[in-house]
């Protein structure tokens, strides 16, 4: 069985194939084809680069100025020129796309019916960065492919769905709570994900372990999970509480919103504000990318220490939150852009937590390659593992599991 994978971002689009036989692998299978494009800036122009499985590569500028059409380009990769796996489009079984936010309705993958397209819809107000594009996606299939292809909703929120009241819940007027405002938990693919292969990694059972799983990136959060459920978690209501991120916020004094407020800013100001000018871009003043830190940091600059300071802080602090939800730790594990590269900030992270015999192990820190892998001493009372997340397979996963149970 041919999946298709469509994992759309705010500044990227990237997409996978994969073929599953009569059952689903241990390990993550390599993709066929995989392909990401990178858009430059706020603009719709962007460069595409592919890989195929036999080690064929391929980057260009997209000559392309709208999106549908640039993952049209995209696909046609996929049967034609060098970078050909298949024969036809039609090949593809299946597609599975990456939706950030499902709202209460979805709890677990679903097959995308004009319903469950208008619910993303409707949802665009708490995820503005990335419901859109998801819909996007959707719909350039339709288009590229005819409306028969059946085509599986993988939500974000799904893993956070059990989230116990007191965790879930705001403190705020119950009247919230009946209008659906309340913690929904976001990065759940790649939390749920990390933590099976965790266990894995372990040879334990996910349903015996105390897991804080770190997704760090150009968004960041935190997962706690207990028995394999997440049981408290960084993001809320939408992607922008929590942790502070690359050019988000995280979570500030309300306050501080209600006194901008009052000195004229508007909604959609707040928003570009919260969501675009702040975190590591907005205290350094130069990049939301930690890489473009280092080098300001060691001539001295002090808006980009204070900017790192910052961070590490308050991932510290969220750990220790998550901990405290968890009542004892089996293991911490990095995963994301950052938590899977850069190793300063997974030393800073751990520091804090020596007293509870936790210790890492400087030279893995430094090594750490495409290999999942732990980190920490051999005497260290807690396994600090690094794992690379894999959404697509994961994604693929819910796909198969989906298709081989009922197809729409």
């Amino acid at each position: 069985m041919k999946i298709l994978v469509l994992n759309a971002g705010s500044s990227s689009q990237k997409s996978c194939l994969y073929d599953i036989n009569n059952n689903l692998p241990d390990s993550p299978l390599a993709p066929l084809w995989e392909a990401k494009i990178d858009w430059k800036g706020k603009s719709d122009t962007g460069v595409l680069k592919v890989e195929t499985a036999q080690g064929i590569t391929l980057e260009e500028e997209l000559p392309i100025d709208e999106r549908p059409k640039a993952i049209a380009y995209m696909l046609n990769t996929l049967w034609r020129g060098s970078t050909q796996v298949i024969t036809q489009l039609g090949d593809i079984d299946i597609v599975g796309h990456r939706v950030v936010h499902g709202g209460e309705e979805y709890q677990e993958a679903t097959f995308i019916t004009p319903e469950v397209k208008v619910k993303i819809e409707d949802l665009i107000a708490l995820a503005p960065e990335h419901n859109p594009v998801n819909l996007e996606g959707i719909e350039a299939i339709e288009q590229i492919l005819g409306e028969a292809i059946p085509q599986v909703a993988v939500f974000d929120t799904a893993f956070h769905s059990q989230l116990p009241q007191a965790a879930a819940v705001y403190p705020g007027p119950y009247e919230w709570l009946e209008q659906g405002i309340r913690r929904y938990g976001f990065h759940g693919i790649s939390h749920q994900y990390v933590a099976t292969r965790a266990a894995q990694l372990l040879g334990k059972e996910l349903a015996s372990l105390r897991l804080i799983t770190c997704h760090l990136g150009n968004g960041c959060s935190l997962a706690a999970i207990r028995d394999g459920i997440s049981i408290d978690t960084t993001m809320g209501y939408t992607p922008l509480e929590g942790l502070m991120m690359g050019t988000r916020s995280g979570s500030v004094d309300p306050g501080i919103l209600i006194q901008l407020m009052r000195q004229g800013k508007d909604a959609e100001t707040l928003n570009e504000i919260l969501n675009e000018q702040s975190g590591l871009k907005g205290l350094s003043g130069i990049s939301g990318d930690l890489r473009y830190l280092k080098k300001p940091i060691e001539e001295g600059h002090e808006r980009a220490q204070l900017a790192c300071d910052v961070y590490i802080h308050r991932l510290r602090s969220h750990i220790g939150a998550m901990l405290a939800s968890l009542g004892g730790l089996d293991a911490l594990i990095f995963t994301g852009g950052v938590g899977e590269h850069q190793a300063p900030v997974r030393a800073a992270a751990c520091e804090a937590f020596e007293f509870l015999g936790m210790k890492l192990d400087t030279e893995k820190n430094q090594a750490v390659s495409e290999d999942d892998t732990d980190i920490a001493t051999a005497d260290s009372a807690i396994p600090i593992l690094v794992v690379h997340t894999q959404e697509d397979w994961a994604i693929a996963q819910e796909c198969w599991k989906l298709i081989q149970r009922d197809r729409p």
